[in-house]
């Protein structure tokens, strides 16, 4: 029971030891209490050490404290709340050898929290989700892929044209019409106090991503950070008023097209192993790109008999989409080390399987980066997380390891479309992940890694997601 509590603190950890000059008494006492799930009593021992600290260290010990609330937001469900959606959402009740038999597979996740078992907020669904044995109990079907229709895949793959690029197949392009909307609850903040806001806004950056235009916004003064960092966003002010939401929003239009590389066609040119990007690309980025024993062993093994990067590739993408089932995630925040999380707790979401795909591909000297957006499927528009990999005299190739599983699909590559492809409806807002914003955000963002919701913080705090709402409303013009 305690490592279950300690897997999901120990970014916090990670956090608090950088605190360097803090007096190991706080220190130590800080880490018992959240080892022990005593969160009440670590964030009392927290603002003690507050007082006694310097400015640095202050701002990470807030980050500690803003975390365990993070993570009490996350697992907020009882077991009588469990049993209950099981019961209305599964026809049957579920017995305490049951659960007892999901919290050991941990496909019922959950938390030690000031001496409460508490479970993930999505924790009920997740079990049908990685649990065969419990599908079977409801007669729930298998997960399909996250594809929310394959008729649009279908239809797409069967108009493609070929490009110069040997190989290279584009998909029938689309065009749609965004209005993004960022809410920050009524008297959250003081009336009169200011609210910084960074909403999400399409990268001009990205080859499948063209005609990009800025069509109003909600503050005639803002700032489009263009493509100077990886996450691209319209920054604005607004000054909060009392009983009254504050709202941000903005309005834009893009262009996506879809791709698809025929695996078949490509060989692949030595890599020119001097080239910064080559490196950059192949290298471990702490904390959630790291060559593990975990990582080495898995992908060696899956990869024994895989001779060119094409092969390793094609061995790793079956790998996860055979053996990680997608489920409904904890903030990524609250996460020391994602792709060790996907291994230990045997799923993940797309941005979650998205970096263990990029993690054993690195570590096997093939490029890999990653990128993100939304989903802007008829029906489904969501965020959503994905790959590229680099073949030396090919280029980028999209790789959607989420969309990669299912029943068969009547196009020549079937469902691994998205092993080496992409579709048309796609925002792309970040060509990679935990970077910096323009312009500067001074406090820990709420989303430490990705960018797809929105940023929001006033002159002495970050505003988590408890805290505002977002929405993105989309219109197709063809």
């Amino acid at each position: 029971m305690k490592k279950a509590v300690l897997f999901g603190l120990s970014v916090f950890m990670t956090t608090f030891f950088a605190c360097n000059s803090l007096k190991n008494d706080y220190r130590q006492r800080i880490d018992n209490e959240i080892q022990q799930g005593n969160f009440t009593a670590a964030k009392k021992i927290i603002d003690s050490a507050r007082k006694k600290t310097s400015s640095p260290e202050t701002a990470q010990l807030q980050f500690l404290k803003d975390s365990l609330h993070r993570v009490e937001l996350d697992f907020r469900r009882t077991k009588e709340e469990i049993i209950d959606w099981i019961e209305k959402n599964r026809g049957f009740t579920p017995t305490d050898s049951m659960l007892n038999a999901w919290e050991t597979s941990k496909a019922l996740e959950f938390r030690i929290i000031d001496g409460e078992k508490r479970y993930f907020r999505n924790a009920a669904p997740n079990i049908f989700r990685i649990d065969a044995s419990a599908r079977e109990l409801s007669k729930t079907p298998a997960p399909k892929s996250d594809t929310p229709r394959d008729s649009l895949l279908i239809d797409a793959f069967n108009h493609k044209t070929a490009t110069d690029t040997k190989g290279k197949y584009l998909l029938p392009k689309k065009t749609i019409k965004v209005h993004y909307t960022l809410t920050v609850k009524a008297d959250v903040v003081a009336d009169g106090e200011t609210l910084y806001a960074w909403l999400p806004f399409p990268r001009k950056d990205i080859e499948r991503q063209t005609d990009v235009k800025l069509l109003a916004t909600s503050q005639p003064n803002y700032v489009l950070s263009e493509d100077q960092t990886q996450h691209t966003s319209v920054y604005m002010e607004q000054k909060a008023e009392k009983g009254k939401p504050t709202v941000f929003w903005i309005d834009f239009e893009f262009s996506s097209q879809g791709e698809w590389f025929d695996l078949s066609e490509i060989e692949v040119a030595a890599y020119d192993k001097s080239d910064y990007s080559f490196k950059a690309h192949i290298s471990e980025r702490k904390p959630h790109i790291q060559f593990s024993d975990n990582i080495k062993k898995i992908t060696d093994s899956v990869t024994q008999n895989a001779q060119t990067p094409v092969e390793n590739l094609q061995a790793i993408y079956r790998y996860i989409a055979a053996n990680y089932p997608w489920a409904s995630a904890l903030e990524y925040s609250t996460i020391a080390n994602i792709p060790e999380y996907v291994i230990e707790n045997r799923k993940g979401d797309c941005g979650q399987l998205a970096l263990l795909l990029i993690t054993m591909l690195r570590y096997k000297g093939i490029p890999a980066r990653w990128q993100s957006g939304w989903m802007t499927h008829p029906g489904e528009v969501n965020l959503h997380d994905w790959a590229e990999v680099y073949f030396e005299g090919t280029g980028w190739i999209p790789v959607d390891i989420s969309f990669g599983r299912g029943g068969a699909v009547p196009i020549k590559p079937s469902r691994e479309f998205f092993m080496s492809g992409i579709d048309s409806y796609r925002l792309y807002i970040n060509s990679d992940f935990s970077a910096k914003f323009f312009p500067r955000k001074r406090y820990p963002r709420s989303e430490t890694v990705d960018f797809q919701r929105g940023e929001v913080e006033t002159s002495n705090r970050n505003l988590y997601f408890d805290e505002w709402d977002y929405k993105m409303e989309v219109e197709y013009l063809d």
